[in-house]
């Protein structure tokens, strides 16, 4: 509390001024908050208590003082940090960072993952946006669809086995690689159980990464959504073909929290979510 003397000295207050600053709160809290020792006004302990609350009350009045009604890209100066999975890592991620540093070089973006702890990320703000599939997201939180998944498979276009359509019966004897995680992962594997497939899985991986590789230099097949699926196969000349079980298609959307539904910067980067990434695109 020392640093109070030297912040409103350093503003030119004096010290009678300060110490009627003081004299509310001495009042009502029945204590003197400084006293004079040798080594100048030392607080007490009631007023070393009131050291957090106080930090906490003039950072809230700092964040007020410097909150956005608009926002300029070409010179705002912010993080924004997006919950996806690791597959919008390689479909979304690389166009929406072109398109920032394009449009506002000073924002950084910082991709996080989708976990249990992305509602609450969303409602603190410690999160801007979350994209992708997320049905189990709760109460107080909006939501906008971008576009819409169906289900392909990838296969080596130069694999043994398969002509140019890959059947129900191949799907069901040639070896697969499974991915156990992502937003969609639980469908596909509601329709296995659903049409009484039991797959040959050879590997599994956590998520896509090395997917495409592995592909191409195997006769293994990946089932995994559209998106992500085209975008493996563009970078490893991959065969794509119609998934010959049926998986309930999902909705990709991008979420927000209603407390920043209004704040001009999380408008600004919803809005440019649905130009690079909306139906009509």
């Amino acid at each position: 509390m020392r640093g109070f003397y030297r912040f409103a000295i350093a503003r030119g207050q004096s010290q009678p001024t300060i110490s009627i600053w003081l004299g509310r709160p001495r009042e009502h809290l029945k204590d003197p908050l400084f006293i004079r020792t040798p080594g100048g006004m030392a607080p007490t302990p009631q007023a070393d208590a009131l050291i957090g609350p106080c930090r906490e009350i003039l950072e809230s009045l700092r964040r007020f003082a410097a909150w956005e009604i608009e926002f300029d890209p070409a010179t705002a100066k912010r993080r924004f940090r997006i919950c996806m999975s690791d597959a919008s890592h390689i479909t979304l991620l690389p166009r929406m960072l072109a398109h920032v540093r394009a449009l506002a070089p000073g924002l950084r973006l910082e991709a996080t993952r989708i976990d249990g702890n992305t509602e609450r990320a969303l409602e603190s703000g410690e999160a801007d946006l979350a994209i992708g599939h997320m049905p189990w997201l709760g109460g107080g939180i909006y939501q906008q669809q971008l576009y819409t998944q169906d289900w392909v498979c990838l296969a080596n276009r130069r694999h043994p086995r398969l002509g140019a359509k890959l059947g129900l019966k191949h799907y069901r004897t040639e070896g697969h690689v499974a991915i156990t995680a992502g937003t969609g992962a639980q469908l596909l594997e509601q329709a296995l159980v659903r049409e009484h497939i039991d797959r040959d899985v050879v590997l599994e991986l956590p998520g896509f990464l090395g997917l495409g590789a592995i592909i191409k230099s195997t006769d293994l097949i990946a089932t995994l959504p559209r998106h992500i699926g085209e975008t493996l196969a563009k970078v490893n000349d991959l065969a794509v073909h119609p998934c010959p079980v049926p998986v309930d298609g999902f909705a990709v959307r991008q979420h927000w929290h209603a407390r920043y539904h209004h704040e001009a910067g999380n408008r600004w980067l919803r809005g440019l979510m649905v130009q690079l990434f909306g139906a009509s695109d």
